[in-house]
């Protein structure tokens, strides 16, 4: 998702910007079963009377905001998209393609939770489109899932892949989390091996944060947690030598693929592409403008029905800053960027050189194996 960027006041006038030029689409669904303490994307407890106002908002979002844009790429995220019912789904679907020109769709991402997993869910799925599901893992160990708040175990995590895989999904991304508070090198290792088992074309990697509104942060905060930069840059080494092993290339710091399995979504955000993003909180990205939507589901369904943007912030994005967010984002995949964007930071690039972070990759340059451990300050730096 894009950098937070100081905004202006909110807008809510009736009038939006074009999202014609808009060839990535992604949907917010707040919804989860249970909120887990480390996730600070907004979310929401499914509850009854929430859903089905929250699926006509979004498709009225669609018709007012996004009507005949051609995505390529899709992806709904949440919270849990598939805490939605089938027939929440169905209704989704329908009309989201009644306002969009689905023929160019290459590739059409859902998140879901292995506790939301079902042969009926599966193939209504695969019948709307989609061809790719994320499926969030964090952990194979009962006692750290349970730490997380997952609602899930790692018996159901092999049941619900297999459902994918028989209802027809041949790319497959799980999720997983290291520097988890008393994670072990051992139980890290462990959840890697378990993970590659089951062969998915995909896997995240990602190290824990402590975000502000969450639960880990105010546990961080009384002294109940502590954050080891040392200990999670052992974990990633180790990810990412487990995972080279395992055929999973690394194409940016927490992603990994087997050959041709990366994620064209994400790559799209990375690389800098505009991007619509409907529902409460979805941020957008078009042309010189960004903007957010709302994060209050209550709220986000209130604006809609009564016909003005749902829009907290917005901004127009300067040249300069969308370059530089272009260089930090590029910098992240290892594949790195021209050398020729980072011009005009020459006494940056000379420093970053200098001090073992930054090296030649070919005709490019990128992040060393320990720039990437420095990445986000990295990125504050160019930004």
């Amino acid at each position: 998702m894009p950098l937070l960027l100081k905004t202006e006041s909110p807008k809510t006038e009736n009038s939006a910007p074009t999202a014609q030029k808009a060839r990535h689409l992604y949907i917010h669904i707040p919804f989860c079963l249970q909120i887990c303490p480390y996730c600070s994307f907004y979310k929401d407890l499914a509850g009854p009377g929430k859903a089905d106002p929250l699926v006509e908002a979004v498709v009225r979002e669609a018709e007012r905001f996004g009507r005949g844009i051609a995505p390529r790429t899709i992806f709904i995220g949440g919270g849990t998209p598939t805490a939605l019912s089938v027939s929440q789904l169905e209704r989704l679907f329908a009309g989201l393609r009644e306002q969009m020109d689905f023929t160019r769709v290459e590739e059409f991402t859902i998140e879901m939770n292995p506790a939301t997993v079902t042969k009926r869910k599966a193939e209504l799925l695969r019948r709307a489109g989609v061809n790719r599901v994320s499926m969030g893992v964090q952990s194979w160990d009962p006692d750290l899932l349970k730490l997380l708040g997952r609602v899930h175990d790692a018996e159901q995590v092999r049941r619900s892949f297999a459902i994918l895989r028989r209802a027809g999904f041949d790319n497959l991304n799980l999720d997983l989390i290291y520097g988890i508070p008393g994670q072990t090198l051992a139980q890290w290792e462990e959840s890697i091996r378990q993970t590659a088992a089951l062969r998915p074309e995909h896997i995240s990697a990602y190290c824990l944060t402590y975000e502000e509104d969450t639960e880990f942060f105010e546990r961080q905060a009384r002294g109940e947690f502590a954050e080891d930069r040392d200990s999670d840059a052992g974990f990633f080494e180790r990810g990412v030598a487990l995972l080279g092993a395992a055929g999973y290339g690394q194409y940016e710091i927490s992603n990994y693929a087997q050959a041709g399995r990366q994620c064209h979504h994400n790559l799209a955000y990375w690389e800098g592409a505009d991007y619509l993003g409907l529902g409460p909180s979805a941020w957008s990205t078009v042309g010189e403008r960004r903007w957010q939507n709302v994060p209050d589901t209550a709220a986000y369904v209130r604006a809609i029905q009564a016909g003005v943007r749902p829009v907290r912030d917005e901004e127009i994005l300067p040249a300069a800053t969308r370059e530089a967010e272009k260089i930090a984002f590029g910098l992240r995949m290892n594949a790195g960027i021209d050398p020729a964007r980072l011009a005009e930071r020459r006494d940056l690039v000379a420093g970053l050189r200098a001090e073992g972070l930054l090296e030649d990759h070919g005709p490019r340059v990128r992040l060393t194996d320990r720039g990437r451990l420095l990445a986000d300050e990295i990125a504050s730096e160019l930004i």
